[in-house]
């Protein structure tokens, strides 16, 4: 039940439900999922040290502020690790079952994002951005990585939901998804890095403008 309470709590702080500074409260978050305390403290627990919730005095919650300096630490981090991932992955590409199976997984997952950026369904959008590069992270066979990039992408994605929403970048993004994997099946290394290098280093630019459109959501 903690692990549910805390994927579901998690969830809504990446994408906004609970927003940026906003105070929680274990009573009222135990009567809106009808559990009782205990798996929410165990959440927390969980939040506290990914660094998306602060304890206030009283013992009360909140939701962490967006910090510019978290966020691109995150990518830095997240960018190092998935070069290094999807560099594996085209490396190992081929023809065999395994790879044929990832890829007509990686041919729906497109589609889908395709069909969710036509609709503007940021969350969903999301949902399978994160499952596309999953699924070469998978592919690179390392557990581990995976679990380690999963832990750290809350900073990193909770901005990227706020500028995908605001800044309608979803189109753009499948067409980058689309590349990479072609880069990828196509074995070439060295334009995957590139690629991915681009594809989660435009936080420069969305910073500025997304700071000055909501000023209460960062702090740092």
């Amino acid at each position: 039940m903690g692990e549910q309470a805390y994927e579901t709590i998690r969830d809504s702080i990446i994408t906004l439900q609970l927003a940026p500074g906003q105070t929680i409260y274990e009573n009222e978050l135990a009567e809106s999922l009808q559990i009782s305390r205990t798996p929410i403290r165990d959440a927390f627990h969980l939040l506290l040290s990914e660094r998306l919730v602060d304890v206030l005095p009283q013992r009360n919650k909140r939701v962490t502020y967006i910090s510019e300096l978290k966020v691109k630490e995150s990518r830095f981090v997240r960018l190092s690790l998935e070069s290094s991932a999807f560099k594996l992955a085209a490396r190992q590409w081929d023809d065999t079952e395994r790879h044929a199976k990832a890829e007509k997984q990686i041919r729906a997952l497109l589609q889908e994002q395709s069909e969710a950026a036509e609709r503007q369904d940021v969350l969903q959008f999301l949902r399978l951005d994160e499952a596309f590069h999953r699924c070469i992270l998978q592919s690179a066979g390392n557990e581990t990585l995976l679990e380690v990039v999963y832990h750290m992408r809350g900073h990193l994605n909770r901005f990227r939901y706020l500028a995908m929403k605001e800044l309608v970048l979803t189109k753009s993004l499948v067409q980058e998804h689309e590349e990479l994997f072609d880069r990828l099946k196509n074995r070439d290394e060295e334009g995957v890095v590139r690629l991915l290098e681009h594809h989660l280093g435009k936080l420069d630019s969305e910073f500025p403008r997304l700071r000055g459109q909501f000023p209460n959501y960062f702090k740092d």
